[in-house]
């Protein structure tokens, strides 16, 4: 056995030529083109005649014969005068255009418009009699695939990802042609949603007899203090045109890569179907996963036929338990524990929805050092790479869906979700919806009694919930989930806990206060800039001093994921790009926001001052100057005078009434260590 060269191909195969397990990157080398491409349809019978076939596009893009570049130009075929240029994936045509206050503002003051892909690749006569599929990550917003002028997919969602059996229309030996047709102008959010194929394609070559698309299941269960179980659910599937008997090995692999238990089971599949063996496998003393030391373990998944391996994959998972309690709260591991979270969209200010894997995995570790423990998908399935950081980070995560529906296409939307992240330890609680108006009435009732009873039928192990804003206390759909998740409304959190004793709650999001990172005067709308003081932004988006407090003292109140995390374009003002709520800017610069987390939310001795002391032309004006610091107390210093000590309440800060000179602050915690604001 050796491992697969490709990165993030977390997959074995045998050696030798014909490998039996192939992922490999299909990023590079794109042919793109932005807009509509006219193609006037032929008026003869003949023309109607062969787009009624299987393979239809003979015109167009779509075609295998169409020319995108001089270079692939076939004498006698219609030759391409538009402009097509050459991407590598992830891509984002929409990021490249300057924002527009024409434009709408909730999506980000940019111009949504319909694109072209195109992409060649060549399959040898040895990858005869294996599956070949693509497997799109994420597509922006609508996507239709062909390959080699077939219709393959229509796909309705710019989060989900989704595979493409292409085995019955490639060829081998020759060139064969994918063609995805992008439409961004049905927008699924309030937010920015950018456009293009802006997630990482695979191409993937397996044996006919493989395990499935996300087809391990794995759901350790604690026994006793040192003995667990481990339920296996592997879903095999056979694109024989026989019936084959299969046998599976799992293998149990510790962090450090010993073996830590394995099992054997047989199963037999009919043809072109699939089947499930189950397994149970006691493992002793495992390293529990936790959120400053997330254990990852690893199943590794072998089918063999008649002895020969046919296929091995490799699926991570972790020992954890969780438990939520109405009066007391969550428990991870029998621990006690106050969620510290955070809300984040996808999107990177720089990029667009385009996010290379090491940003992704960069924002995570800024807000780990913000002291954030929890981390919400708002309001979609969150890429593999930050899915897979999350797990190894130790974060507590809310794992949402997009589309609040129990139609066919809602529920495999959400199968997508829970299929591919049911493995992962750092996953806590399963949402199904995101402030639907639908929530107050009887509809939305019935919707969340079906789309949580699908969620049940796919894992059993964590509980359902969803974010309500709507008159939460009064909603019809409230006391359907397993876990009451609420938007704001601090002021009716106590009634609904009375109403619901036996549903624990959470604040499923908060907040909401937007800030302009250095901006220390009054609002200015104009220029597009908000006070960077921690503030009630309304009436129902709360300090974040003032929510976290009242999360504090309500131990029965499980935790909060706060409005945002980090800043996202979209949903806005002009001539703001963002709403400024995050505690990290755009581009990912540290906010005091930032800081005033770490003082509520972790425990190595920190202090911050703000403003900054550069305020040069407002010489003897009374500035505020706060403190943000975990200790319980903090003494400032100007120019060497004390300016007196200030106790510290719980979840608050210091502050101080300041005349503005040019000079020296220096803020002093418990008199041991000095943190200083000055102008040289």
């Amino acid at each position: 056995m050796v491992k697969c060269a490709q990165a993030k191909c977390p997959i074995f195969y045998a050696e030798g030529e014909n490998k039996m397990r192939q992922k490999i990157s299909f990023d590079k080398n794109w042919k793109f083109h932005r807009g509509e491409i006219d193609t006037p349809f032929p008026v003869s019978k003949s023309a109607a005649y062969m787009q009624a076939k299987t393979e239809h596009a003979k015109w167009g893009p779509a075609s295998i014969f169409y020319n995108d570049s001089a270079e692939n130009y076939v004498p006698g075929t219609p030759i391409c005068t538009d402009e097509w240029q050459t991407v590598s994936l992830p891509h984002d045509f929409i990021i490249e255009q300057t924002p527009d206050q024409q434009n709408n503002c909730a999506l980000g003051y940019f111009r949504y418009e319909n694109a072209w892909y195109r992409n060649r690749f060549s399959l040898s006569e040895g990858d005869r009699g294996k599956r070949i599929a693509l497997y799109f990550e994420g597509v922006a917003t609508h996507a239709t695939v062909y390959v080699n002028g077939c219709l393959m997919k229509h796909n309705f969602c710019g989060y989900v990802s989704f595979e493409v059996d292409v085995t019955d229309v490639v060829r081998f030996d020759a060139d064969n042609l994918v063609a995805v047709y992008v439409e961004t102008t049905d927008h699924e959010g309030w937010w920015y949603s950018g456009g293009g194929i802006y997630r990482s394609v695979w191409l993937i070559k397996t044996a006919p007899v493989s395990v499935d698309l996300w087809g391990v299941y794995l759901h350790p269960e604690r026994q006793d203090h040192e003995n667990w179980l481990v339920p296996v659910e592997t879903t095999l599937r056979n694109d024989k045109l026989s019936a084959v008997r299969a046998e599976i090995l799992t293998t149990l692999v510790g962090p450090g890569g010993n073996p830590a238990a394995s099992a054997r089971g047989e199963l037999t599949v009919a043809a072109k179907g699939k089947d499930v063996l189950l397994q149970a496998i006691p493992v002793k003393n495992p390293e529990l996963w936790d959120m400053e030391s997330p254990c990852l373990y690893t199943a590794r998944t072998q089918v063999f036929l008649d002895g020969e391996e046919a296929d091995c994959v490799e699926t991570r998972f972790g020992f954890r338990t969780i438990r939520f309690d109405a009066e007391r709260g969550f428990f991870l591991n029998g621990r006690s524990v106050k969620i510290q979270g955070v809300c984040c969209h996808q999107d990177y200010g720089l990029t667009g929805k385009a996010v290379p894997g090491r940003v992704q995995r960069y924002r995570l570790q800024l807000l780990k050092e913000m002291g954030a423990s929890g981390f919400r998908t708002s309001h979609y399935p969150h890429s593999e790479t930050t899915m897979d950081a999350l797990d190894e980070m130790g974060f507590l995560v809310m794992d949402e869906t997009r589309w609040f529906s129990s139609t066919e296409e809602g529920l495999a939307q959400l199968e997508m979700l829970v299929k591919r992240d049911r493995n992962r330890p750092g996953v806590i609680l399963w949402s199904i919806a995101n402030e639907e108006p639908h929530q107050l009435t009887d509809v939305g009732r019935r919707i969340s009694e079906t789309m949580k009873a699908f969620v049940k039928k796919l894992d059993r192990t964590r509980p359902v919930t969803a974010a309500i804003s709507n008159d939460p206390l009064s909603a019809e759909a409230t006391g359907v989930y397993d876990v009451i998740g609420v938007n704001y409304n601090l002021a009716q959190f106590d009634d609904i806990h009375r109403k619901y004793p036996a549903h624990p709650v959470f604040s499923s999001e908060c907040c909401a206060t937007g800030t302009t990172r250095g901006w220390y005067l009054p609002d200015a709308p104009e220029r597009g800039y908000i006070s960077a003081y921690d503030h009630d932004s309304s009436k129902s988006f709360l300090s974040r001093e003032k929510t976290w407090r009242f999360i504090m003292e309500r131990e029965w109140l499980f935790g909060g994921y706060q409005w945002t995390g980090i800043e996202h374009r979209g949903e806005t003002v002009w001539p703001r790009l963002c709403s400024q709520s995050g505690a990290l800017d755009l581009y990912l610069q540290r906010k005091d926001a930032f800081y005033q987390n770490q003082s509520l939310w972790t425990k190595e001795p920190m202090i911050h001052l703000l403003p900054h002391w550069n305020l040069f032309g407002r010489e003897g004006e009374t500035v505020s100057v706060r403190a943000y610091t975990n200790c319980e107390e903090a003494e400032l210093f100007q120019d060497g005078v004390s300016l007196g000590v200030r106790k510290i309440r719980p979840y608050g800060h210091a502050e101080w009434k300041v005349s503005f000179q040019p000079g020296k602050l220096v803020a002093v915690w418990n008199r041991l260590l000095r943190f200083t604001r000055m102008v040289q």
